[in-house]
């Protein structure tokens, strides 16, 4: 059993480098990497292809070993197979038997989780409303499905066991725009029942919509790391609004705002987005001043 802590994740100086044929370091795709993500948060894991976002999640389920540092999952070392059946994870690309149907695929990992037969039958229809596959849409095969009813699927499977905390990799991959939103009232859903949501994504809009806080990684390390309303704010600028100014008035605004007696003043500060962030972090780490990344090749592991 999960020893009690107020984390979901923490990483200390995680760090995976891949070796070629001949033991020779050839890729690190994770850098040093410390990090806590809170119980109850949705933490936005950022980055371009090849910034190590795949590599940290493969480490922090146990599938591969870190060169060096260590991850803890819910109190436990990653891997530990005492919180496996906390966990819920969807991966980039879903692999399901193709010759189950939407009903039997959740009942088949369900009774992997030693889950009985009448939770199960309880269970599998009420997920497959949630990810919104209808009746007729779940007794197909699994391989008629298209790549958004795939998704949906993927979904439900990360969720049979109900886990405390879910590992989404790339969620919105193949949805429509109506399928897009429902994940993200889904996602939002799941933090408001407690659980702890690890999104990683480059879709950024999708990420910013839902996110609590986020951390960005570019070439295996973070860049940034804090709550998406702090990190989007343009912290050397400062508008002022206002109702009912005058021109006469504006212009004394400039010498004197605190001798005028104007009402309802409302001084904020604008933000960015977090595609501007992104796109920032990006040009600061590749050196191009014109938005543009330069080309970079790592192992096909190194995501």
């Amino acid at each position: 059993m999960a020893a009690a802590t107020s984390e979901a994740i923490e990483t200390e100086h995680l760090t995976k480098v891949y070796k070629d044929f001949w033991g020779r370091d050839k890729v690190r795709a994770l850098d040093d990497l410390t990090l806590t993500i809170h119980r109850g948060e949705v933490f936005g894991l950022l980055g371009p292809n090849g910034s190590g976002k795949s590599t940290t999640i493969k480490l922090l389920l146990g599938l591969i070993f870190p060169t060096r540092g260590s991850a803890r999952i819910l109190g436990q070392p990653a891997g530990s197979t005492a919180i496996n059946e906390k966990i819920g994870f969807l991966p980039e690309e879903s692999y399901l038997y193709r010759f189950l149907n939407g009903e039997e695929i959740l009942k088949f990992y369900g009774r992997l989780f030693k889950i009985d037969r009448r939770t199960l039958n309880k269970r599998v229809p009420e997920l497959l409303d949630i990810v919104g596959l209808d009746a007729k849409a779940r007794k197909r095969k699994l391989r008629e499905y298209s790549k958004g009813m795939a998704r949906r699927i993927g979904l439900a499977q990360a969720l049979i066991n109900n886990p405390e905390l879910i590992l989404l990799d790339e969620p919105t991959t193949g949805l429509d725009p109506i399928g897009t939103r429902e994940m993200k009232d889904l996602i939002l859903s799941l933090k408001e029942q407690g659980k702890t949501v690890l999104l990683c994504s480059h879709l950024l809009a999708d990420v910013q919509d839902v996110c609590d806080r986020i951390t960005i990684l570019f070439r295996g390390k973070m860049q940034t790391l804090g709550a998406v309303k702090d990190l989007l704010q343009v912290k050397d600028v400062t508008n002022i609004e206002t109702r009912g100014m005058s021109e006469g008035q504006i212009k004394q605004l400039q010498l004197n705002l605190s001798g005028m007696g104007v009402n309802d003043t409302k001084i904020t500060h604008p933000t960015t987005s977090l595609e501007d962030l992104f796109m920032r972090i990006v040009r600061e780490n590749t050196g191009n001043g014109d938005g543009k990344t330069t080309a970079y090749t790592g192992s096909p592991e190194a995501k």
